[in-house]
């Protein structure tokens, strides 16, 4: 779920913390772990409307919607001088009747928190060269509420933290933003089901890819897609794709909506469905 992006810049150029100067929606929308890109993929880009000059703030809300399972996040997340982020986000994995078939009774919910940070190396999103995409390195640590339940299930750890290299360009010309993140990690199912495997510790690198088309000054389409590790011997774990359209209602508020495919997710196959996102950002 990529950011629309407005081709001409806001008039007012205001001297207060939140001066909203930023070109219409290229902070991007909140990704389901609480930082500022899609809704599957990390992004070089800062949350919040703000320029170079004042504080940006965004929240969020998620849900997805699949045959077997249900996750929410909702979260926030701060933007300094469109330099640095920080940012929190709550997951909640419902698993309906399969947590009762895998003896964690009906409607168990595995919870993880969250905390994020992002530093902007160089570059710019919509300005200079093309070949110059903006940049930014990221750092996730997250923590799961249910240590008990997921180092039962195979897991190694319950905390693990996520580091992520991002570089992500708009094509003005061609009404058509990219998007690469390198993602160095050791999370099972985004860290849901804990952080690696006993003799498995280590992270691996995974990939984090967006391409959307701007349809209008306010919607815009694309996908993305995002692999990630399969480590735990209970359950095979798929790479993740989505299909999405985002619509700016106005300068504050975006909606996403999307179909997801997550593939397996703890020994339940076919797990694709729908995501619908809001946030509010400032």
């Amino acid at each position: 779920m990529l950011t629309a992006v407005s081709l001409t810049a806001s008039g007012a150029q205001a001297s207060s913390l939140l001066d909203g100067g930023k070109l219409l929606l290229t902070n991007g929308v909140t990704t389901v772990e609480g930082s500022s890109g899609g809704g599957l993929a990390s992004w070089a880009v800062i949350a919040g409307n703000e320029t170079d000059r004042a504080i940006g703030l965004s929240a969020h809300a998620t849900v997805v919607v699949l045959p077997d399972y249900r996750l929410d996040t909702r979260g926030i997340a701060i933007g300094i001088k469109d330099r640095f982020e920080l940012s929190y986000a709550r997951q909640n994995l419902n698993t309906g009747q399969v947590g009762a078939a895998l003896g964690l009774g009906r409607d168990f919910t595995f919870n993880q928190d969250i905390y994020g940070a992002k530093v902007r190396l160089f570059g710019d999103l919509v300005y200079g060269p093309a070949a110059l995409p903006q940049v930014s390195i990221g750092v996730q640590h997250k923590r799961s509420r249910d240590g008990a339940v997921v180092m039962a299930v195979g897991a190694a750890s319950v905390t693990g933290t996520d580091y992520t290299l991002s570089a992500t360009k708009l094509f003005l010309d061609k009404s058509i933003l990219a998007n690469a993140t390198l993602r160095l990690t050791s999370a099972n199912q985004l860290g849901l089901l804990g952080f690696g495997t006993v003799g498995r510790t280590g992270k691996s690198a995974q990939f984090e890819g967006s391409i959307a088309w701007q349809l209008s000054r306010r919607l815009i389409v694309g996908g993305e897609y995002r692999t990630k590790p399969d480590r735990l011997a209970i359950a095979r774990e798929d790479d993740a794709a989505d299909l999405f359209a985002a619509y700016a209602l106005n300068r504050n508020f975006t909606i996403t909506a999307a179909y997801v495919d997550l593939g397996s997710i703890a020994t339940v196959n076919s797990q694709r469905g729908a995501l619908l996102s809001l946030q509010a950002a400032f």
